[in-house]
């Protein structure tokens, strides 16, 4: 599903990603891990076309990032990290306005956000202002958003992050009922007791390097 080679990024004189080559087979969950200042959103964001690599290639879906965006990120649901949301929207019109950015039609749209809101159990939240949202219900509306023109992939950074055990408990059934079905989850995290109990593969990056992957 996803094909990652030789990926670097460099900053002046810094390597922010050092020549990062995997591969995430369908209908797995892969964790990256490492600690802060890893490369781990770097390549993350290199990998959904929201930072331009300096070498390498990504392909998700036999579909190249660069050279074939728009087929690429057609297949892709994106969590990124330092989340930005239409806040002033309540929940309901946020989630239309992104499934329709997708191409989806208002019925599709309309449908599919019920079925999102009642498994993230967000029913009550949905006429609701964002801004108004613990920072639980904004990871879990804004999953919902990146979920809702059924991508095969899901690239998450940090999705648990602020998010409270309860609500994190729900998100992993979720994801797990969606590699279940055929989807495929890229996440990162800092937690390697979360990492261990829910990926099937992991890499572990360090210094921008992969270290090891399996």
């Amino acid at each position: 599903m996803l094909d990652i080679a030789g990926l670097s990024k460099h900053f002046g004189q810094t390597f922010a990603v050092d020549d990062v080559t995997l591969s995430v087979p369908s209908g797995t969950i892969f964790g990256i891990v490492g600690p802060n200042g890893a490369g781990k959103t770097t390549t993350l964001s290199m990998v959904t076309g929201l930072l331009r690599p300096d070498a390498g290639t990504v392909h998700v879906h036999g579909a190249d990032v660069w050279t074939d965006p728009e087929k690429a990120k057609r297949n892709m649901g994106v969590l990124p990290d330092r989340l930005r949301l239409f806040d002033r929207l309540t929940g309901s019109p946020l989630l239309y306005y992104a499934g329709v950015l997708r191409g989806l039609s208002g019925p599709t749209v309309k449908a599919r956000t019920a079925d999102l809101a009642a498994a993230f159990g967000l029913e009550d939240a949905l006429n609701r202002l964002v801004t108004d949202y613990s920072a639980g219900m904004t990871k879990k509306i804004a999953l919902a958003a990146a979920m809702i023109h059924s991508p095969r992939l899901l690239v998450l950074d940090e999705p648990f992050e602020s998010v409270d055990p309860v609500s994190a408990a729900n998100v992993i059934e979720i994801l797990q009922k969606y590699t279940d079905a055929g989807g495929t989850v890229v996440l990162s995290s800092h937690s390697m007791d979360l990492i261990q109990r829910i990926c099937d593969s992991v890499a572990i990056i360090v210094d921008g390097k992969v270290l090891a992957s399996g």
